[in-house]
């Protein structure tokens, strides 16, 4: 427990280093308004929709509001969605993304992106879901000030998002899941999703983010758990995590794997091509 202990007051004073905006006010919301969570309120249009998935006769699944933003900036863009039916027995691999915070690598916003049999990839993001004017702070992320949402995006939105317009460093970890594990962690993914959108929950910084997050769903189709380790309270250390649990590509060492996995300049090279999932992958 002291670890864990002395990881939380190390986090909550790295925090400080890491809230937005200078000195420009915070939105806050109401008490009132932090009773108990909604999926009603004046969304950022990024949030507008939320995702929801279907099963289907013949082992398929039908994915609601994929998000596939046509992006001019960060805060300027065309909302756009579409719909996609497939089988789950398409589902061929899932990678782990990691997108370290600029000057701050030891956080990082994770993600999952599933790999299809026409190699297509779906990405699916954990993250706080803001109102208009709203914008992060990792310690209002304590006081029930945010709502969690899971986005479920064509991986050239939430990926392309991040290299050009936030100018991010990326990094795609594929793991060793086979398509059988790939397959049901997708379907605890989306039941996930649909619960949201049935009874919506308020994003904890250390409780109930996109890295926790992922750790339960792994943990929830791995027979031998992973604990809460502090690489998951720091996360951009999580892909090292993964990495000596098994869960990554261990035939090279780790820095070797993260030169890899970094891909900024393909993404920068073949932005506006249709085969950019699989060209950032070489």
């Amino acid at each position: 427990m002291r670890w864990r202990c002395l990881a939380i007051l190390l986090l909550a004073a790295l925090f400080l280093t890491v809230v937005p905006g200078g000195c420009k006010p915070l939105q806050l919301n109401r008490l009132s308004q932090r009773i108990a969570a909604s999926n009603y309120r004046d969304w950022s249009p990024q949030f507008a929709k939320l995702p929801y998935a279907i099963g289907l006769p013949g082992g398929k699944v039908n994915v609601r509001n994929v998000r596939n933003n046509l992006y001019l900036s960060e805060n300027d863009f065309v909302p756009r969605y579409y719909d996609r039916t497939f089988r789950i027995d398409d589902i061929r691999n899932v990678d782990f993304i990691v997108v370290p915070f600029q000057g701050n690598e030891y956080m990082a916003h994770t993600m999952l992106s599933f790999g299809l049999a026409d190699g297509s990839y779906i990405g699916v993001s954990a993250e706080i879901r803001t109102e208009k004017g709203e914008e992060y702070s990792p310690i209002l992320g304590f006081t029930r000030q945010y709502e969690i949402t899971y986005v479920v995006a064509d991986e050239r939105d939430i990926v392309r998002l991040r290299t050009r317009h936030r100018d991010a460093d990326v990094y795609v970890y594929r793991t060793v899941a086979t398509p059988e594990q790939s397959q049901a962690l997708f379907l605890d993914v989306m039941e996930r999703v649909n619960q949201l959108a049935r009874q919506p929950e308020f994003y904890h910084t250390l409780a109930n983010n996109c890295t926790t997050n992922i750790l339960d769903h792994v943990n929830r189709i791995k027979q031998q758990k992973l604990s809460y380790n502090w690489r998951i309270l720091l996360p951009g250390y999580s892909a090292e995590y993964a990495y000596e649990e098994g869960l990554l590509d261990n035939s090279v060492p780790f820095e070797q794997l993260k030169q890899r996995a970094w891909i900024n300049d393909l993404a920068d090279q073949h932005f506006e091509d249709p085969q950019f999932s699989n060209l950032i992958r070489r």
